[in-house]
């Protein structure tokens, strides 16, 4: 059964996630799955210890984020107001009807189940590798990225129009959100999918969102969580964290 929860920003949501996790290890089942990754990647950083059952849960999945993964499907879940808190740039103007879609739905599944252009685009390159004698890709990953400006004046905006004006083949972006950081500054956290055998996201990062013209907005940019995904006949490799 779907789980929901309301504004995990706010001190309300929060007590009702604490009350949640009074008899409960995982979001769902009794394993870490996907739900707990979904409520993480919501919360803007480690909770107050006042939120008893919040805090050692989210130590918890921290943990076995950085040591061992998460693979479990979990059950589901939603959490309402989870959504860039601030008007952020679309994509490219080719894409502003299916953005304007999006923008009616309140959910931002950052972990969410591939789009039909998604698996489209997997079905063709799989072909065009069967028909080229190739071996078959590696597969995908999901990666949350964490971008920050140079100070409080920066045009969070147009930052993320810069990044993402960076396209390439194997590179499809998706959600994002602004986060805290301090002292007036936010970071533009956002996700990205890739294909493996197409894109490095070290390279990414080098050659095209920390070199000019692009950083004249970015100061910094890090990996968060890298989820993989492989492709049949791959073994698992988990969720890493590169913090």
């Amino acid at each position: 059964m779907a789980v929901t929860f309301n504004d995990l920003g706010s001190a309300a949501g929060l007590k009702k996630l604490d009350e949640y996790l009074l008899t409960r290890s995982y979001i769902s089942g009794y394993q870490a799955s996907k739900d707990d990754i979904t409520v993480y990647a919501a919360l803007s950083g480690a909770p107050s210890s006042s939120y008893v059952n919040v805090s050692r849960w989210y130590k918890h999945i921290d943990a076995l984020l950085r040591i061992s993964g998460v693979s479990e499907e979990g059950c589901g879940v939603t959490v309402e107001g989870f959504a860039p808190a601030e008007a952020v740039a679309t994509p490219p103007a080719a894409d502003s009807k299916a953005t304007a879609e999006d923008d009616d739905d309140d959910d931002v599944d950052l972990f969410g189940e591939e789009t039909e252009e998604e698996k489209k685009a997997a079905e063709e390159r799989a072909a065009a590798v069967k028909a080229s004698g190739k071996k078959k890709e590696s597969g995908k990953s999901s990666v949350l990225l964490d971008i920050k400006p140079w100070d409080d004046e920066t045009d969070m905006k147009k930052l993320e129009e810069a990044v993402r004006s960076v396209q390439m083949e194997g590179l499809l972006w998706g959600a994002s959100k602004l986060v805290p950081v301090g002292y007036g500054i936010k970071k533009l956290q956002i996700m990205m999918t890739i294909v493996d055998d197409l894109v490095s996201v070290d390279t990414l990062i080098e050659e095209h969102l920390t070199v000019e013209p692009i950083n004249e907005y970015v100061q910094s940019c890090d990996i968060n969580l890298l989820f993989g995904m492989p492709a049949v006949g791959v073994p698992w490799r988990g969720l890493q964290s590169y913090v």
